[in-house]
């Protein structure tokens, strides 16, 4: 037992669970923390600009590398800023633990200046969050919220006034005996055989695949091979499921293309492997569906499932497989496989422009992207027209990986997240796809690019507007309003901020630029200019969604804005 104040403790308590780095911004209610700190050689605080960024960074950090990621906010806005962020990390089940400072202890409850009530607010986006109102709860609150950010891949948050991390008392060294152990949850033996029943007794079968296939790429090829079946991804397993697959045929959903879209509403039978997804619209109502998720309560909260089995992807599906009918009919998989040929050959005629344009089209931009990022990039994405251009265009391989606000879709995470990613991988090329909105909703992360002399490359969709609200809007027979964005030169202002700044409208110029991007050193920007009417069409249109694009054209031309309806049917059918 060695005497420790309370900051010590928890300092002590994150080393033992091998964090590097500490996100947020300082202030006086986070002092005894960070003078701690302050004196750890292995522990950095990474200053940034906005709370809510530190939450997005360390999400990034710890979805990457599986580990605890940690953001401080001091007490009152401090912590008020990180609760964007720590939602999105707790949908996202990453392990981050966050640090809310609080006012001082005697002035809780009197309505002292910046007070809040921390244990209130990160309620609802945490699995964890209690106060330490005295050095002796300080060990088992600190290793208790450890434990749940790693044990139940989510948020835990603990709330600590200022003057208690003074406070000292006798404290053992850490134990954390959770971290590191694994273990791995399986299905009972007779509901694999009835699920095994399920899928035997079905023609067209098809894979819905999602991130819980991210250690089960191996298992993901024998069952479909198995069944012969087609693997369709949710966007949040595309990383993972996309790479090397002989049976993939993209994505479903509001983003997806024509193949994955029919390759499960054709089916007669669903396998649904690790995917929460969300949709309901696009699983077919009368398919049977077994559904394998190591969530339990997650099973049948979309569809209707007729088998749900507990457990690991990757364990589960070794299980069944024994069980399962030889199959040698490949029809069903290789008219899908066709049908994502033809995907593939549709998007790549829209991802090209024509020399001497005035903007480019997004989806050149995204393939180059692609095809110009080293083998082991990491990318992030803005929500909106950026998720959908990385959902369509970059090609995963294994060893790239992909990060969004997939399931908050949260704006600006984007340049935050690449910060995360940059700090835990510096030796591996970062890129972020910003929307122009997005980037604009926290521009002030420029400044932690430049502080900590981070070589992320930021492109950015510059289409001036809300592009995805547009489309939005569209599709709901209304005419756009409050979308306009009144957009500087980003990379003139990126060069005022300290970083390398680059700017491009011809197709011409596009692949040499974003070439000069991608080798230069240190942090760069490059401001695409995009088209605006760009529409990027799901894979296939409601009656409602065309009665709303219908209603929309007669109001534009009613409203005069005949030019601009002339210039979207010139893009996107063909008259281009």
């Amino acid at each position: 037992m060695t005497k420790k104040t309370v900051s010590e403790i928890i300092i002590d308590t994150l080393q033992a669970a091998g964090v590097r780095r500490v996100y947020g911004v300082v202030g006086d209610s986070l002092n005894g923390l960070t003078d701690v700190i302050r004196t750890r050689d292995d522990l950095e605080f990474i200053a940034v600009r906005h709370e809510e960024a530190g939450a997005f960074a360390a999400g990034a950090e710890a979805h990457l590398t599986g580990e605890l990621a940690v953001c401080f906010g001091s007490c009152g806005p401090g912590n008020t800023h990180l609760i964007n962020g720590l939602y999105d990390c707790h949908r996202s089940r990453v392990p981050v633990l966050a640090v809310a400072a609080q006012i001082p202890s005697d002035e809780i409850g009197t309505g002292y200046f910046q007070e809040t009530h921390p244990e209130r607010l990160f309620q609802e986006c945490s699995h964890y969050c209690e106060l330490i109102s005295a050095p002796n709860q300080a060990v088992r609150i600190i290793e208790a919220a450890v434990q749940h950010a790693l044990t139940e891949r989510g948020v835990a948050v603990i709330v600590v006034p200022g003057d208690v991390t003074h406070l000292s008392i006798e404290a053992p060294e850490s134990r954390l005996p959770a971290r590191g152990r694994t273990a791995t949850l399986r299905p009972a033996d007779a509901d694999v055989r009835q699920a095994a029943d399920v899928l035997n007794a079905c023609d067209n079968i098809a894979i819905l695949a999602g991130a819980g296939c991210a250690d089960a790429h191996a298992e993901l090829l024998q069952v479909a091979e198995a069944l012969q079946a087609p693997v369709v991804h949710a966007l949040r397993g595309k990383e993972f499921v996309e790479p090397n697959n002989p049976y993939g045929v993209g994505l479903t959903g509001l983003l997806g293309m024509p193949a994955g879209y029919h390759a499960l509403m054709d089916a007669d039978g669903i396998l649904m492997l690790g995917t929460d997804f969300p949709y309901k619209q696009f699983i077919p109502t009368d398919a049977r569906i077994v559904q394998v998720d190591v969530r339990a309560r997650h099973l049948g909260r979309r569809a209707r499932v007729e088998v749900g089995l507990p457990g690991d992807v990757a364990d589960a599906v070794r299980q069944l497989l024994p069980h399962l009918r030889p199959r040698t009919d490949r029809a069903y998989l290789d008219a899908a496989l066709r049908r994502h040929r033809d995907d593939q050959h549709n998007l790549r005629e829209l991802a090209d422009g024509e020399a001497g344009a005035a903007e480019l089209h997004p989806q050149h931009v995204a393939r180059l992207l692609s095809e110009l990022a080293q083998e082991d990039a990491i990318f992030t994405c803005d929500v909106g027209t950026p998720t959908i251009w990385a959902a369509r265009y970059l090609a995963m391989n294994g060893r790239r990986r992909l990060i969004g606000s997939f399931n908050h879709g949260s704006m600006a995470s984007a340049l935050s997240q690449a910060i995360g990613a940059q700090l835990a991988y510096p030796e591996r090329q970062v890129v972020a796809l910003c929307g122009d909105g997005g980037l604009a909703m926290l521009l002030s992360e420029l400044l932690t690019l430049r502080q900590h002399r981070l070589p992320v490359k930021v492109v950015v969709f510059n289409n001036s507007a809300y592009g995805f609200v547009e489309l939005e809007m569209k599709a709901a027979g209304t005419l756009e309003y409050g979308t306009e964005l009144d957009n500087p030169d980003f990379g003139v202002l990126a060069q005022a901020a300290g970083l390398t700044g680059l700017r491009v409208h011809d197709p011409a110029h596009l692949p040499d630029v974003l070439a000069q991007a991608l080798a230069t050193p240190g942090p760069v920007l490059v401001d695409a200019v995009v088209r605006r009417q760009e529409l990027s069409m799901p894979p296939t249109i409601e009656g409602k969604q065309a009665l709303g694009f219908g209603l929309y054209a007669l109001k534009a031309l009613m409203n005069g804005h005949g030019s601009e309806l002339l210039e979207l049917a010139k893009t996107n059918l063909g008259g281009r």
